[in-house]
């Protein structure tokens, strides 16, 4: 979980499974806000709400998947799979990519941003633990806390 202290409101991030576990430690003030493109029912149960339109692309995701399937065949396991499929995909660089000239993206990241600068904190969620994986939720952190510098 981190935090930024940029605009009014707090910006967190954290995984569904410490929401689950009572491993987060957040104010109850905050809006969970889920940012994957398909959430399960059991991911709804634990945010506020999801907006899809930050959630990677499926073809991104389908493709890095199947890369870390491809390394797990060739005996790198677990998290090790997980990072090294990010690097070969160029993960980061592409989710970035899309969330600069995707519409929908720029608007929900418009929408959030407006709603820290009217104070409200809120916590990104997904999945992916990022003490052992790379994950799109701190890249989207990352837009998030320099939309709010570039219009202070």
């Amino acid at each position: 979980m981190a935090d930024s202290n940029a605009g009014t409101g707090s910006l967190f991030d954290t995984y569904v499974a410490a929401l689950q576990h009572d491993l987060a430690e957040l104010p109850p003030e905050t809006t969970r806000v889920g940012v994957v493109c398909n959430p399960t029912p059991w991911f709804h149960a634990a945010v506020d709400e999801n907006v899809p339109a930050l959630g990677p692309p499926r073809e991104l995701l389908e493709e890095t998947k199947r890369a870390e399937d491809d390394l797990k065949r060739g005996g790198i396991c677990g998290e090790e799979a997980h990072n090294a499929a990010w690097e070969q995909t160029g993960f980061a660089e592409r989710y970035r990519t899309y969330l600069e000239s995707s519409d929908t993206a720029g608007e929900a990241i418009d929408a959030l941003v407006e709603r820290l600068r009217s104070g409200e904190s809120i916590t990104l969620v997904c999945f992916e633990n990022t003490a052992k994986k790379r994950c799109h939720r701190t890249i989207l952190r990352d837009q998030l806390e320099s939309a709010l510098e570039s219009i202070a």
